[in-house]
């Protein structure tokens, strides 16, 4: 835990074992939805209602990190991750399983954030540059993995072994113990604002995944929405230093790397979903469809030394700016792909949406780490985090929400609009803020 690129290799496998719990699952829903006897659009939810709890508690974990330091958060949400999975794998009914769910993205959160603060404060310059690139290429070489592992689980033992991968995760928790730096400001956490910030994110994702939940559904959504985002507002100006403090929520270049970021992972995770959906409705197996996104996985192996060298030389909004484009091309060829009933199609758009996450997630996290003091970078950290994760759980929804409707590549379509938006957040405000950076004693 003292060496940068054993850190990063260690972090990254955690990162990419919360990477499968959506990866090596959606190869298997068609398989789930049989057994738990729901529809495939209602076994899309245990993508979504993950993807939903990584992103709130993404920025409760950074709070806490803040408070207590990255050690006690880090260990607990493993734990969280590792016993969410056992549970899912376990679940007799669907509700049991999402309950599973929730919990276990709620517990993976931390590695979003934490590992990610933790390089940030221990190194600067070339070094951290070069820990988050190798972080995000391990992770992304196992989230592309994730088809292929999940496959081979359920040929072996059925889908309930794709659920219960991340459960591994609990090996890693001596090394975060006995590694993870302690101390923090002691700060007690806003939980009212962590509720606003809940209620909000929630009812977006249950509007976008109406068209095939129901109207019920949408409903809910709509009103969650209409009532967590003006509160969540009005709380940050009533508590300008609670659970979204207002010097981060306002500070230009945490706003426009996150947000021009989260469409990387919207596009990942709608591949991630909609590939295999559209792979078993031509009647592949779960296993063809993880060997036929291999190529992804070795692209991704290879991701780290790229993202370094592309932070090394662009910066991180430059390298956003060259991501977005990416999962533009990616989302249009995966439409093709669709359109024609092409395999080989479908494989080259999430080989190119590997890319575009392998130097995007990276540069945001580098962009934002750089932009705020070292005392606020774990809650910066986790509010950048949070936006770039709801971009994924909108990926996840649109593409489970319209697929049944419209058809995986119309939605494949539709989220081309994201990238889009993403580069058009970049050219808002000027040049990127830069903070002294200090790295944290080894021993701490």
């Amino acid at each position: 835990m003292h060496s940068p690129g054993r850190t990063a290799v260690l972090l990254g496998l955690l990162f990419g074992l919360a990477g499968t719990s959506t990866s090596a699952v959606t190869v298997a829903l068609p398989q789930l939805s049989a057994e738990l006897g729901v529809t495939a659009a209602t076994a899309a939810w245990i993508v979504s209602g993950y993807t939903v709890a990584l992103a709130v508690a993404t920025p409760m974990h950074g709070r806490l990190a803040d408070m207590a330091g990255i050690r006690l958060p880090l260990v607990i949400g493993v734990a969280l991750m590792s016993v969410g999975a056992v549970g899912a794998a376990l679940a007799p009914n669907f509700g049991i399983l999402m309950v599973a769910r929730v919990l276990q993205g709620a517990g993976a959160a931390s590695v979003a954030v934490l590992g990610t603060a933790l390089i940030s404060a221990r190194w600067s310059g070339e070094a951290r540059g070069a820990a988050l690139g190798r972080v995000a290429g391990v992770a992304g070489t196992l989230s592309a993995l994730g088809p292929l592992l999940g496959g081979a689980l359920e040929a072996l033992g059925g889908w309930r072994w794709s659920v219960a991968l991340p459960v591994v995760g609990l090996l890693a928790i001596p090394a975060l113990w006995r590694g993870a730096p302690t101390g923090g400001s002691g700060e007690s956490v806003d939980k009212i604002g962590a509720l606003l910030v809940a209620l909000a994110a929630s009812g977006l994702v249950l509007l976008i995944q109406s068209p095939s939940a129901g109207v019920v559904a949408g409903t809910v959504g709509a009103v969650l929405l209409a009532i967590g985002a003006p509160a969540v507002v009005w709380w940050v100006r009533r508590r300008p230093d609670g659970f979204l403090p207002r010097a981060i929520v306002t500070n230009v270049t945490v706003l426009r790397s996150a947000f021009a970021a989260a469409a990387v992972p919207a596009s990942w995770f709608a591949l991630l979903l909609g590939v295999p959906l559209a792979a078993a409705s031509w009647g592949w197996t779960p296993l063809a469809t993880g060997t036929l996104l291999l190529p992804a996985a070795v692209v991704g192996f290879f991701s780290p030394p790229v993202a370094r060298r592309l932070l090394s030389r662009l910066g991180g909004r430059r390298t956003i700016a060259l991501a977005c484009p990416t999962a533009v091309v990616a989302l249009l060829v995966a439409a093709l792909g669709g359109v024609l009933e092409s395999p080989w199609l479908l494989a080259l758009a999430v080989v190119l949406v590997t890319v575009a996450f392998g130097i995007g997630q990276p540069a945001m996290i580098s962009s934002v780490g750089a932009a705020v003091p070292g005392a606020q970078r774990g809650v910066a950290l986790g509010i950048a985090t949070l936006v770039f994760l709801t971009g994924a759980s909108v990926g996840a929804a649109l593409v489970g929400g319209l697929s049944t409707v419209l058809g995986v590549p119309a939605a494949f379509l539709l989220l081309v609009a994201l990238p889009l938006l993403g580069i058009g957040a970049l050219l808002v405000g000027g040049p990127d803020r830069v903070e002294p950076v200090e790295a944290v004693p080894a021993g701490r």
